[in-house]
């Protein structure tokens, strides 16, 4: 849809983004001359009622918020089967998109983003609005640090219809709250449950859960405990972590009570007096890890049998008689039986305790050398020296050379027993490898890769280039090539990123011929759409361009699209009537006047039909084309020769109705 223009104001140039429901464009508002977001449901979604209603809540949800962290919403609109809505264009980055190429992010700088989202949240609780997808893909940070919470797609007001459908859970699984993958309430906590796993992620540049299904991972979120943030990143402040923790905890009841609640901890959380506060910890969930065994037919069977009535029972169910029958074991027997077993079993235990101690050496323990970041025969040495055994696993490394040792297991203070293994992790040097294929990739999807092959982003280079074919944010070209030999640490790449098509000024090819306009848009790399022919009063010049709408002259348009071109077809209207004005010019013999008559009608205004200089008197005849909405009017100038200014010499006025 990149060149088309909505709601006759909404000049689409640029995808730059989008996903299952809809795509969104920078555009630019012609009207007030500002760049805006165009979001567009997808064509294939324009007939059904409930992705229009849900696209039409998304727009009641935003609009009806108003807070710096809430990307704003500025209009809604429909074209045939095209439902679009307007919205506050963010220059940045998805918050997604920078952990993908950073990692995780000090901090300071999580915990600021965290609060903002918070802010946002608690706006829209207050405003009984839930989003219910807060995902790092929805969170814009913006060139100038400010983070905007987007996609309300899925948002519903604080309603019954806050329930999730059967087999219709809405957002993203790697987010979901406990009760969103149980398919229960979503309510204000599942949006506190969903930020914490953002500042999770944003703090560690890892997910908590993640599996090869999107059922596999909801019943992680149900059943398994949460990895602890600072088991990941150690260098989080137990404050930080307790946030975390307090936000992600299974039961909503011992969440946080509010987005409100969780922003004033999150602002407290990096003072000195609270970095090194006590771990916080919660009641375990028996529920969490409980197995529901299956149910059998048999079982139910056996169910059935036992409720029935009358004098019908279980085939297992004993009768009176029976148990009457049965002889009964007497009770200081049992009693006897197993005090003697128990005391038998400490006798044995005792003398087999005694015999281990007597036969079995002990092994003296040793402590484990430093050896990281030694030649290898040489951390091989101190490990022999120290009576244990060194093992030796060589890897591709970037940073240290080859032959050093880059990291031991078990290391100090760690203390073995004498010929333990010590394992050691040795350089064989940076390694050669295939350069990955980015072409026809994403940008972020092309991050991803590079950095899984051990490429550094940061000295990726990264370009962008119109073209043609490829879809905007697409890699087009790479250097090195795909498959060549480089070294990852080392070798320097470039990566060229599709602008899309590119973009020209539209030209003024109103008043020439149609083919003197082809030339002029084949210039420009334009095609020539339809060409419709129409009666006009502002020429008689069959083929002489009127119109290009709704490509006006000037306008910024894509390279390839095709213009209509309106063209006269040398008509006149049907309403139109014609009309010739006598004008005679009377000359002094002997002197010369300059004439000049000029013409105001249907046709345009002040058109100099004649100008000439005469000697002797003349008669002109004046030809006038008159519409129901404007007359004519035939004005005659003359200028004498010792004159600097035309005078009036004759003024006839003709009228519409006047005419037959």
């Amino acid at each position: 849809m990149e060149g088309q223009r909505l709601g006759g104001r909404y000049q689409l140039e640029s995808r730059v983004g989008g996903g299952g429901m809809a795509i969104v464009y920078k555009a630019r508002d012609l009207i007030l001359n500002r760049p805006v977001a165009v979001k567009v449901l997808r064509s294939q979604f324009g007939t059904d009622e409930d992705f229009v209603n849900r696209f039409r809540r998304e727009a009641q949800a935003v609009a009806s918020l108003s807070h710096p962290n809430v990307v704003g919403v500025y209009d809604v609109g429909q074209e045939g089967d095209t439902h679009y809505m307007v919205m506050e264009y963010i220059e940045g980055y998805t918050l997604k998109e920078v952990i993908i190429q950073r990692g995780a992010l000090p901090v300071e700088e999580a915990v600021r983003i965290a609060e903002q989202i918070c802010d946002a949240l608690d706006h829209a609780h207050q405003n009984q609005i839930i989003h219910r997808d807060i995902k790092p893909h929805n969170i814009m940070i913006g060139k100038n640090g400010r983070v905007k919470v987007t996609d309300f797609g899925i948002a519903r007001a604080v309603t019954s219809a806050t329930i999730t459908h059967t087999n219709a859970m809405l957002g993203s699984v790697h987010y979901f709250s406990p009760e969103q993958a149980r398919g229960g309430i979503t309510g204000e906590k599942s949006d506190i449950y969903s930020l914490g796993i953002v500042l999770y992620e944003m703090v560690t540049g890892e997910l908590p859960f993640s599996g090869d299904s999107p059922i596999s991972v909801a019943l992680k979120h149900l059943q398994e405990p949460l990895p602890e943030p600072r088991q990941v990143n150690p260098n989080i402040p137990q404050s930080v972590e307790n946030v975390i923790l307090k936000a992600l905890v299974k039961d909503p009841f011992l969440r946080y009570a509010s987005a409100r609640e969780m922003l004033e901890d999150l602002e407290t959380c990096l003072f000195p007096e609270r970095l090194n506060e006590e771990k916080l910890t919660f009641p375990i969930d028996e529920e969490m890890t409980r197995v529901v065994p299956i149910i059998t037919p048999e079982m139910m069977e056996g169910h059935t049998h036992g409720r029935t009535g009358g004098g019908q029972r279980s085939r297992q169910e004993p009768n009176g008689d029976d148990e009457e029958q049965r002889p009964q074991k007497k009770w200081w027997v049992k009693a006897l039986l197993w005090v003697g077993g128990i005391g038998l079993f400490f006798v044995l235990a005792f003398f087999g305790f005694n015999f281990l101690l007597n036969v079995v050496p002990s092994v003296p323990e040793v402590p484990v050398p430093y050896v990281e970041g030694t030649e290898v025969s040489l951390a091989e040495k101190k490990i022999q020296e120290a009576n244990l055994v060194p093992q030796i696993v060589e890897e591709a490394n970037d940073t240290m050379e080859k032959g050093m040792v880059i990291r031991q297991d078990p290391a100090p203070p760690m203390r073995l027993k004498e010929k333990a293994v010590v394992t050691l992790y040795v350089s064989k040097g940076q390694e050669l490898i295939d350069m990955p294929n980015l072409i026809t990739l994403p940008r972020a999807t092309a991050e991803e890769t590079l950095k899984k092959n051990g490429f550094k982003l940061e000295s990726v280079k990264f370009v962008e280039e119109e073209d043609d074919k490829a879809e905007v944010g697409t890699v087009i070209k790479q250097s090195p090539e795909a498959n060549e030999k480089v070294y990852a640490g080392k070798t320097s790449v470039t990566v060229t990123i599709s602008k899309g098509k590119a973009f020209v000024t539209m030209p003024d090819v109103r008043g020439k011929s149609v083919e003197a306009a082809q030339v002029e848009l084949f210039k420009k790399e334009l095609n020539v759409g339809e060409i419709k022919k129409v009666p006009t009063y502002s020429t008689d010049k069959e083929g002489e361009v009127l119109s290009t709408h709704p490509y006006d002259p000037g306008m910024q348009v894509q390279k390839g699209v095709a213009v209509p071109l309106t063209v006269s077809n040398g008509q006149y209207p049907q309403d139109a009537k014609s009309a010739v004005a006598p004008v005679y010019v009377e000359v002094v013999p002997g002197e010369t006047l300059e004439v000049k008559i000029e013409v105001t009608d249907a046709r345009g205004d002040a058109k100099v039909l004649y100008q000439e200089a005469i000697a002797e008197n003349k008669e002109y005849d004046v030809p006038v084309v008159v519409s129901p909405q404007k007359d004519a009017l035939v004005k005659a100038t003359v200028k004498r020769q010792n004159e600097t200014e035309f005078k009036e010499y004759q003024t006839i006025p003709i009228s519409y109705n006047s005419l037959p």
